[in-house]
């Protein structure tokens, strides 16, 4: 077995949207293109070695070493052999450098300049285990190269499909009522191989997939013990590879921070391999994510009393803070409700919090956080922010942070905290909202009106931005603010009445 081959750096898990690399192109698969006429005449088989390209190079140079990135099948003419009957020795160099760059084939073109490949160039191919094929003169060295591009996007679309169709496979999958066996089974189909989940302390939780022989399953259990912590100084690796029999080893750690790891065997390694394992990471991290602690655990039972009737007061100490910030969050997952339950769970994990709650039928999060923890803009999510409140006052922090959540959206900002400053905090919230229930109800509780008579005011009257701002045309704002100052009865022009609206609907209920 040879060492374990480890990332240093932690990490998140892939993105679900992280795009597979191009596959090479196998290089029998060049050979069978009859348009081209190509024919290997030196090196490994093709079939028995499985040599691939990834690209195409042209070059008449003597030492093309210098502009090669590896995986290139190069193309030549032959020009730079003056010589080709006593060119032994520096066709030897040639093929050598090439090979050290990391050549994967040369392609050697007959006609105009060499009748045929040269002798030199066929032993040393031989001796250096380099593939050369044999060019004939119908065909140019652009035939070849668009060949090679053709084959890439054809195995660049059929990886797609196939990592397009393990997402949705892997997506339903967690949607099941037993969601980690069916990531698991989903995965080791996929990947055409073994997959095993891990306890913090190394026991076996799940596994899927034809079980390999115990020395595979054992090598995959201590490749496991590299990324699970174990009381080890210093950061831990993200991921760890090995390779056992022929057979590919990787070990991850899974994110949430509860300390369990994914392994996996698998005979075979595809390009879009990588991209499936990651999306599954981000599924198991999640659903794993849900396995309770001590603390978890506690808080969980102060819930269950409260809705069994206890006293807020009995009941604030268990929740292990004194004071809460309330979060409200709204995203771009739409109202689908697996979808959105994912990126709430996403979201909570992000921002540390253990207590949220999901509502996919208003597309929104609420989550509660310990005050005084840090809080910065999500990407994809708006969020309001209440001001830190004692378990008691939980509910007026709720609504502090939903008008935070509005101002963000009306002023299309990623984050905006509660703030009881100037007049608006000489107003009791009670009185403040009563107020504003009496001021708009001519706006029969429209969302288009209110909606766009926020954002207008947060722009300042603006109508290019407000249309920008809320996806319609300007003339749809003409008419909705036109209507709303029919049914106020108000001059919006007039800064006094934009102010007492301005106010009004920060509190509306």
């Amino acid at each position: 077995m040879d060492g374990p081959s480890t990332v240093p750096d932690p990490a998140a898990p892939a993105s679900l949207s992280v795009t597979p690399p191009t596959p090479p192109v196998a290089l029998t698969a060049l050979l069978a293109r009859e348009d081209l006429g190509l024919r290997q005449i030196a090196g490994p088989d093709a079939r028995e070695s499985g040599a691939a390209v990834q690209w195409v190079h042209t070059s008449e140079m003597a030492d093309p070493y210098p502009y090669l990135l590896g995986g290139e099948l190069l193309l030549t003419a032959g020009v730079h052999i003056s010589d080709p009957v006593g060119a032994g020795v520096y066709l030897d160099d040639y093929v050598a450098r090439i090979v050290e760059a990391g050549g994967a084939a040369l392609g050697f073109g007959v006609a105009p300049v060499h009748d045929t490949v040269p002798r030199a160039l066929v032993t040393a191919c031989d001796r250096y285990g380099l593939p050369l094929l044999e060019v004939p003169p119908r065909t140019t060295f652009s035939g070849v190269a668009r060949a090679v591009w053709e084959l890439v996007a054809e195995a660049r679309h059929a990886e797609l499909r196939r990592v397009t169709e393990a997402q949705q496979g892997l997506a339903t999958a967690a949607a099941r009522p037993d969601p980690v066996p069916a990531v698991l089974r989903q995965l080791a189909t996929r990947l055409g191989g073994w997959a095993a989940l891990y306890a913090p302390d190394g026991a076996v939780l799940h596994t899927a997939g034809s079980a390999p022989g115990a020395g595979v399953r054992q090598a995959v259990h201590d490749l496991s013990g590299v990324v699970r912590p174990s009381g080890r100084p210093g950061p831990l690796p993200a991921s760890a590879t090995d390779s056992v029999g022929g057979a590919h080893l990787a070990a991850y750690a899974l994110g949430g921070g509860q300390g369990f790891a994914l392994g996996i065997a698998a005979e075979q390694r595809e390009p879009g391999d990588h991209t499936i394992t990651g999306v599954a990471l981000v599924l198991l991290s999640l659903l794993t994510g849900k396995h309770q602690g001590a603390a978890d655990s506690v808080r969980s039972a102060a819930l269950v009393r409260l809705l069994l009737g206890a006293a807020v007061g009995d009941v604030a100490p268990l929740l292990g803070a004194e004071e809460w910030t309330v979060v409200h969050a709204r995203g771009e997952a739409g109202s689908d409700p697996v979808a959105h339950s994912v990126a709430a769970s996403a979201l909570a994990a992000a921002l540390g919090s253990g207590l949220a709650d999901a509502d996919a039928g208003q597309d929104l999060v609420r989550l509660l956080l310990p005050a005084g923890s840090d809080l910065a803009g999500q990407p994809g999510w708006t969020l309001g922010v209440s001001a830190p409140a004692a378990t008691a006052d939980l509910p007026a922090a709720d609504a502090q942070a939903d008008r935070a959540l509005r101002r963000a959206e009306a002023t299309r900002a990623p984050l905006v905290r509660h703030r009881d400053a100037g007049i608006a905090a000489l107003v009791a919230p009670a009185e403040a909202a009563a107020h504003a229930r009496v001021l708009l109800a001519p706006l029969g509780g429209s969302e288009a009106l209110t909606r766009t008579l926020r954002t207008w005011l947060s722009l300042h009257g603006n109508w290019d931005r407000t249309a920008t701002a809320l996806g319609v045309h300007r003339n749809t704002v003409r008419q909705r603010i036109t209507r709303c100052g029919s049914l106020l009865g108000a001059d919006l022009d007039d800064p006094d009445v934009r102010m007492e609206l301005w106010f009004a609907l920060g509190r509306a209920p």
